[in-house]
């Protein structure tokens, strides 16, 4: 993609994913950006992918579990993911969050990520 391109995130239409995950988000050839609003309660099943991951907490908190330990993140706070590193994550209170992908995550680009849709 060589256009540039001028957006708000917050103005993009939502996809609701399942009742308690909305999600908006741009990409391009080699990097994609995510907001992704949760209710407190949700949870996000343990599932790993090739994808780099940047995740920052605008406001709630999220609690990551990881292979060898859990991580509590805060507003202002941000966890580096490496590709293929296990890991899920709850949310205690209502959360919005950004993520940020490289490469894009196909599975979200074309809706084949069911791990997020039960």
């Amino acid at each position: 993609m060589d256009t540039v391109r001028h957006l708000r995130l917050a103005d993009l239409p939502a996809e609701a994913v399942n009742p308690q995950m909305s999600r908006r988000f741009v990409w391009g050839d080699r990097m994609m950006v995510a907001l992704l609003e949760f209710t407190a309660g949700a949870v996000v099943a343990t599932h790993q992918h090739d994808n780099e991951q940047v995740t920052y907490c605008l406001s709630g908190l999220m609690k990551f579990t990881l292979p060898d330990r859990e991580v509590v993140v805060r507003p202002g706070e941000m966890l580096f993911i490496p590709g293929g590193v296990p890991h899920g994550a709850e949310f205690p209170e209502a959360t919005v969050e950004m993520d940020v992908f490289s490469p894009p995550r196909q599975d979200w680009i074309d809706g084949t990520d069911s791990y997020l849709r039960r």
